[in-house]
């Protein structure tokens, strides 16, 4: 595949409407009902809610309207443990659950710290929309862009992106007493890479959590009726 872009899409236009407070005719999309209690592992269903809730909101506001897909990572699993799912959103399966890496600077088996800033090796938290496949220096990647301003928006610039590793190793982790570490992009064994890029290629949601108390009172995309009702942005 080509290399990404050079420069960002603009996110001042997604969000666009979430500012403004009205979301359009064509942000209406039907929403699956709540996901089966069967095909194995499944996240949290207090994360799971949370997710299905930031899609939603996100939908509303003409974000995202024809996903297909949603990755949930949840960071509040250690690293030694599976914590990557991937649903299909019509139908609520789980098309893949897997280890993925957080950042160095976030932590070591649990992730604690997390950030936004360039440099900081720290994972990002928050909703993010895919875009295009590219080969870069991690082999195939897949681009994201962070819908929160503050929490996630700097994830092009930064280079955060979805891509395989040799280190993120659940052999060697039990040894080693954690998973490998990124730069700060949610990376995932080789061995799955490519299946769960194609899967999230494409403008699909990729949901990333941690009981972080600021973000889970700021984000925009969580309570949503209530903010857009406020006109909150």
């Amino acid at each position: 595949m080509a290399r990404a872009p050079a420069t960002a899409p603009p996110l001042a236009a997604l969000l666009t409407t979430l500012a403004l407070g009205a979301p359009s005719v064509a942000a209406r999309p039907s929403f699956p009902p709540a996901l089966p209690r069967e095909a194995g592992p499944r996240p949290s269903p207090a994360v799971l809610a949370l997710a299905r809730e930031s899609v939603r909101c996100a939908q509303r506001s003409g974000i995202g309207v024809t996903a297909s897909r949603l990755a949930v990572i949840d960071y509040s699993v250690p690293s030694l443990e599976p914590r990557l799912w991937v649903l299909d959103l019509g139908t609520g399966a789980v098309l893949f659950y897997d280890h993925v890496a957080h950042g160095r600077g976030t932590g070591e088996n649990y992730a604690e710290h997390f950030s936004n800033r360039p440099g900081s090796h720290q994972t990002s938290l928050g909703l993010f929309l895919t875009q295009d496949t590219y080969l870069g220096h991690n082999g195939y990647s897949l681009r994201m862009i962070g819908l929160e301003p503050g929490v996630n928006d700097l994830a092009w610039s930064r280079e955060i992106v979805l891509h395989g590793a040799d280190y993120v190793d659940p052999a060697a982790a039990l040894r080693r007493g954690r998973l490998g570490q990124s730069w700060g992009c949610p990376a995932v064994r080789r061995a799955v890479a490519r299946p769960i890029i194609d899967a999230l290629a494409g403008g699909q949601f990729v949901f990333a959590y941690y009981p972080d108390p600021a973000w889970l009172a700021s984000s925009r995309f969580l309570d949503c009726r209530d903010r857009l009702a406020r006109g909150a942005p």
